[in-house]
């Protein structure tokens, strides 16, 4: 039985599949994979005109590839008994606090009765956590295995017979690295002539793709259990099965899951706290004097209108749901959360590359180098015919060299100038949005007898926002279609560097186009109105003033809509999409098919595969992007919306179970792809943490009343409350001096209305202009600002230096099985040369073991082994240096005769 690494798919019944020209790249390209030993199996066309290509790789070509791409392949189980060190027996903490108590005879009770309470806490404790973690019987816990770089030359460290040394996923990226760089034309002036993404492109072929691993409806099989276990929405309280996640779909889906989830429960002590301040919010707010003295009508006088032309004079109480509305999000609570979440920021990051060290350890990653992976055969093709060759002083592959003045700098200054370009155009759209509202309340002019001023300018505020959200979405496909082809031009040499510069373009668009409108409301907007006597114009309209009940209030609705108007859009869409392409998919398979083809069980399974959607190179992108975004609105904005934590916990919680329901039921089994870590994300994310203090601290400072409310108490209040502070806030001015477009069209015989400002009243020699405390409180807020970034700046240093990114214990263990994997494999050569064992048997490997454990290596040996530095790559170039020919028959009795030739 040979397993089934890969299926290609070629469609009888489209036009494009049965050209001569594709019917010959088919033929060339397929000649090729087998000229590779690649074995391919051919499934008679099916009567819908599906034509199916089985793939196996043979042992020679996984061992071969496997070789090339230097994999890190798990050593023999018998060798793995030298590395076993005695396991440490750790006590409880609670145990520990209670040692001493053993040696003092009176105490002997009280020993034994603490001892039976900590038994019962730790029981306890026990039995929630196994509510909790993951399911042991379901998902056995997988033992740690020393790895070694997969090398021929080296087969008698690893289980190569066994035959799950190369699992599927290895099947699986072994035959996508061949397909990726196999052409399909014998003609050498087309250099881009390779590839399988080329020939889907073409519709040459319809799909390739790997097998998932049986049935969801059949038990026995991963996929089954991951369904079953891990997509279930009503398993939302349980850990993840990392692992398994991780050996189905790969590193790289995998470490997205694992840093979801740890996003996730770090996300629940934030919300609880925003959630509180919310309570208390509610609890005391009917005890806020400023919105008490707006809602029961202690302030008679008429306010100035909001617009010109159609806008009246209007009274302050029909701001009383809008004020009560700003106490929530703007109260003693604002500026003690918004200190918290820089500090959970920093906290989460800290944390994060602590757990991410742990798990790139269980995962076998901590050696890898970027600079060890592949170049992308596009990059390759690219510079073709680039002469100038050079050594990569890594791999020590000649590879081509791409000329820095004549290609380089010219590419990076014309994508620069592009997303300058794509971000102008994006704050354009901000500038619209802006001017729509402008040109709305003049507009509402018509209606002036029926809608009131705040009514007015909340229809208006929603409304954009709205439309913000709709422009926000039509821009993305725009920014990632030329996002993409700028990478693409950028000559990058691996798919890890392009995938880091198209994530960074990306990201930097999205930033702009989901968040100026948010920044503009947050620290612009009614900043530069003027005063009734002269406001100031923006294309001939009255510059935006802020809502009735503050700019704070606006900035909570742009941001709850725009934050759980995408979220809910986008869970929708996530599902809606894979749905309906899954569906056309079947309705292509199920075409031409009989009644009993169609039956349930009937059809084998690639084409039961052949339904379900591509997961394509970039799909985890998106994911990301969702993630990072929702991360700015919970860091930058939450001082204006502190229930933002507590909704993307909502979210998510709901999102990691939907992702993962859908990358099993909706998506073709995606190739697994090894990275480090995830990448550049985590430079995006501690970017974000540094700016959210800065705008908190701004928002805190300019956009809510925290400082005008502190120096009103401090300094003009005679019992330090707020009593008066509406009356303070406000300025006056005197009706006759409007000018002739700002004077209402339905005056009344008022000669006096109110503003909120602090300028000179009508009947000062200054009128109209800044007053003294205008300036002290302008001077408050910016002390404010220093001050508050300084101390947060300062606590986050400490917090990253208390925190060190890898756990000490973790740091010991690393290069303790580094030295004992460099030991395991001198040692064996050691055996080698002494011996001529190439594949000793188990009894022979355990003698052998038991001689090694006594007889430790030569002086000649260790003092060959200290000459190297044998950490990391240094040794890997060592072991597969031109020093160790592999051993035959012709040098055996030389290694025999010289055993210290290592």
């Amino acid at each position: 039985m040979r397993s089934v690494d890969f299926i290609l798919v070629w469609d009888a019944f489209t036009e494009d599949a049965v050209k001569p020209e594709a019917q010959e790249k088919r033929k060339i390209f397929e000649a090729n994979l087998a000229k590779e030993g690649l074995e391919l199996e051919y499934v008679p066309q099916e009567s819908n005109g599906l034509n199916f290509v089985k793939i196996h790789a043979p042992q020679e070509v996984l061992r071969r590839y496997g070789e090339i791409l230097k994999l890190r392949m798990p050593m023999r189980e018998l060798l793995q008994e030298l590395c076993k060190a005695p396991r440490e027996f750790r006590q409880n903490r609670l145990y520990n606090a209670t040692a001493f108590i053993q040696q003092i005879p009176a105490l002997h009770q009280m020993r034994s009765r603490t001892n039976f309470l900590i038994e019962e806490i730790n029981s306890q404790w026990d039995k929630l956590k196994s509510y909790i973690l993951v399911d042991s019987d379901k998902f056995p816990e997988k033992n740690q295995r020393f790895t070694a770089i997969y090398s021929r030359d080296r087969e008698y460290l690893f289980d190569v017979d066994s035959p799950c040394f190369f699992t599927p996923a290895i099947h699986s990226r072994l035959v996508q690295f061949i397909l990726d760089r196999k052409r399909f034309s014998e003609k050498d002036n087309d250099d881009f002539a390779f590839g399988i993404e080329r020939l889907l492109n073409e519709r040459v072929y319809s799909a390739a793709y790997p097998l998932h691993d049986g049935d969801l409806k059949q038990s026995g099989s991963v996929r089954y259990l991951l369904y079953n276990e891990w997509t279930a929405l009503r398993k939302w309280y349980r850990y993840q099965p990392l692992d398994y996640v991780k050996d189905y779909f790969g590193v790289k889906i995998g470490l997205y899951f694992a840093w979801l989830g740890f996003y996730t429960h770090m996300l629940l002590p934030a919300a609880v706290v925003g959630f509180f301040c919310f309570v208390y919010s509610c609890l005391t707010l009917y005890t806020n004097k400023p919105s008490e003295d707006i809602c029961n009508a202690n302030f008679t006088t008429k306010m100035c209108p909001l617009c010109n032309d159609w806008c009246n004079y209007w009274d302050l109480q029909e701001t009383c749901a809008h004020a009560r509305i700003t106490y929530l999000f703007d109260n003693s609570t604002t500026v003690f959360f918004a200190i918290f979440m820089s500090f959970w920021a920093a906290l989460f990051l800290e944390l994060w590359k602590r757990y991410s060290a742990e798990i790139t350890h269980r995962w076998d990653l901590t050696g890898f180098d970027i600079q060890e992976e592949h170049p992308r055969p596009q990059y390759l093709a690219r510079l073709a015919h680039v002469k100038r060759q050079e050594i990569n002083v890594v791999t020590n592959i000649e590879e081509p060299h791409v000329p820095f003045w004549r290609l380089r700098v010219p590419i990076t200054i014309f994508s620069f100038s592009v997303v300058m370009l794509l971000v102008t155009m994006a704050l354009a759209t901000v500038v619209a949005i802006v001017v729509y509202r402008m040109s709305m309340l003049f507009s509402l002019r018509v209606y002036a007898d029926q809608v009131d001023n705040s009514s007015a300018i909340l229809f208006t505020t929603c409304t954009a926002a709205c439309i913000n959200l709709v422009c926000i979405v039509i821009f993305n496909w725009i920014y990632n279609y030329v996002a993409e082809y700028l990478t693409e031009f950028e000559l990058l040499r691996t798919q890890t560097e392009f995938d880091d510069s198209l994530t960074l373009k990306i990201y930097l668009l999205q930033f702009v186009n989901y968040y100026a409108s948010i920044f503009y409301i947050a620290f612009f907007k009614g900043k530069f109105v003027g005063s009734p006597k002269e406001y100031h114009m923006l294309f001939g309209y009255r510059q935006e003033e802020c809502g009735p009940g503050g700019c704070l209030t606006e900035l909570c609705i742009q941001l709850a809509i725009i934050m759980v108007g995408k979220q809910a859009m986008n869970t929708v869409l996530e599902m809606l999409f894979p749905l309906f392409f899954k569906w056309l998919n079947t309705i292509k398979v199920k075409t031409g098919l009989s009644k009993d083809q169609s039956c349930k069980g009937a059809r084998p399974q690639w084409l039961k595969d052949y339904k379900l959607v591509e997961w394509g190179p970039r799909s985890l992108f998106p994911e990301y992007l969702e993630m990072v975004l929702q991360y700015g609105f919970v860091t930058i904005f939450v001082a204006a919306f502190p229930l933002a934590p507590f909704f993307a916990l909502l979210n998510n919680v709901l999102e990691m179970r939907l992702d993962a329901r859908k990358l099993i039921t909706f998506y073709r089994r995606p190739v697994g792809q090894r990275v480090r870590d995830i990448g550049v994300w985590y430079r995006i994310l501690d970017s974000i943490g540094k700016l959210s203090v800065v705008t908190n601290g701004f928002i805190i400072a300019f956009t809510s009343e925290f400082i005008p409310r502190l120096i009103y108490s401090m300094y003009f209040s005679e019992d330090h409350s707020l009593k008066g502070y509406l009356n303070f806030t406000l300025s006056y001015f005197n009706t006759s001096h409007f000018q002739n477009e700002s004077y209402p069209r339905k005056h009344n015989s008022e000669e006096i209305c109110r503003y909120p400002d602090f300028r000179e009243p009508p009947w000062s020699p200054n009128r109209y202009e800044k007053t003294v405390t205008y300036w002290h409180i302008l001077a408050a807020r910016l002390a404010f600002v220093v001050v508050f970034e300084n101390i947060v700046t300062f606590i986050i240093i400490i917090i990253k230096w208390c925190i060190p990114d890898i756990p000490g214990d973790l740091k010991d263990r690393i290069r303790r099985e580094a030295y004992i994997t460099n030991e395991i494999i001198i040692k064996q050569e050691t055996i080698r040369a002494q011996h001529g064992y190439l594949y000793p048997s188990p009894t022979m490997h355990r003698e052998l073991i038991n001689n090694i454990r006594e007889c430790p290596a030569t002086p000649e040996q260790w003092d060959r082994l200290l000459s190297k530095s044998l950490a990391g790559t240094d040794f890997d170039l060592m072991v597969h240096s031109n020093s160790y020919p592999p051993q035959t028959e012709g040098n055996r009795a030389n290694s025999e005769q010289t055993p210290t030739s290592l």
